[in-house]
């Protein structure tokens, strides 16, 4: 059972919850659920009203950014952030940060999150989600056709850096690592510029910024992890249905190098986004991609001016194609 909602670091306006998952070979496993307390006064109006929002953060990330709240909540939605299993306000002592083997297992963290929102009849779903959580609710939207109304698609790890053949190629050696050495120490790739890049815009440092959840290299990643993302990779590629209408956010360029350029201030330094591009095309029948100029591997923690142009495009999107009517 859930707990109760308490009071979030975050701070005023903010509460989370924990989400007891029952227990693995590290011990308890929990997700925690932050919600955005609402004003019902100020709702009743507003188009979203009969909205809930439910965010996914992505690889070494957690939920610490008010302003995604806000701007869902002053159009009337609910809105609400799930820190998955092992991520964030989850990660509990001796666990492994991130640790999955199949991407589906988030299912349970999914549905835990939806059952403490309280769905009621008439209510619809919007689900956000940046990188890996893009990755892991398009494939989680696919397994449960009808559930989501609108999915809004923050960079999403759809492909591998290396593209399809890469991946093709790369896919057995990993998948044979993880069944002998699962847990097994991998080079990292992440030089800490996507952080760097983070700070130059002035996106960092924030309120509730914690680093040990959020390490600026990145976690390390082990064999199973790596063969469950390639193999929501492959599923991607071979074309699935959201049963839904889908925006994908992506900046207008990538940057990825083994040194720092200062044009990594306004690009993508973490995925190729031409890449993450062709296979948003495999998401379903109704897909809207929008690339914005300047914009980080988070578009929404980007300069003011990309930051505002990926709202202004997701306001877009909503209010007259995806929840038209609202």
């Amino acid at each position: 059972m859930a707990g109760e909602w308490v009071p979030d670091i975050l701070g005023e306006g903010f509460e989370q919850l924990t989400l007891p998952l029952g227990d693995d070979e590290e011990g308890p496993v929990v997700a925690t659920l932050v919600r955005s307390i609402p004003n019902p006064v100020r709702m009743l109006a507003r188009p979203l009203r009969d909205v809930d929002v439910l965010s996914v953060h992505g690889w070494s990330d957690y939920f610490f950014q008010p302003a995604q709240a806000h701007f869902w909540t002053r159009l009337g939605a609910r809105f609400h952030a799930l820190d998955l299993r092992k991520y964030g306000r989850s990660l509990r002592e001796g666990q492994t940060p991130g640790f999955i083997t199949r991407l589906r297992d988030y299912d349970a963290d999914i549905a835990a999150a939806l059952r403490a929102i309280g769905r009621r009849r008439g209510r619809r779903l919007v689900l956000v989600g940046h990188s890996t959580g893009g990755l892991t609710l398009a494939l989680w939207a696919n397994r449960h056709r009808g559930r989501a109304d609108a999915l809004v698609l923050n960079s999403p790890w759809l492909e591998l850096q290396l593209g399809a053949v890469g991946r093709q190629a790369l896919a057995p050696l990993v998948q044979a690592r993880a069944r002998w050495d699962p847990r097994g120490t991998q080079a990292t790739l992440d030089f800490g510029f996507y952080a760097r890049a983070q700070r130059e815009v002035g996106a960092l440092p924030v309120e509730a910024y914690r680093a040990e959840w959020r390490p600026e290299f990145g976690f390390a990643t082990n064999p199973a992890w790596l063969a469950a993302i390639l193999d929501g990779h492959r599923r991607i590629a071979t074309g699935i249905e959201t049963g839904c209408p889908v925006l994908v956010l992506l900046s207008a360029r990538s940057s990825l190098q083994v040194t720092w350029s200062p044009d990594m201030a306004s690009s993508d330094s973490v995925l190729v986004v031409d890449e993450i591009a062709r296979a948003a095309t495999k998401l379903g029948r109704d897909v809207t991609v929008t690339r914005i100029d300047g914009a980080l591997h988070d578009v929404f923690l980007s300069r003011p001016e990309a930051r505002d142009a990926a709202y202004r495009a997701v306001d877009r999107w909503l209010l007259r194609g995806a929840l038209a009517g609202a």
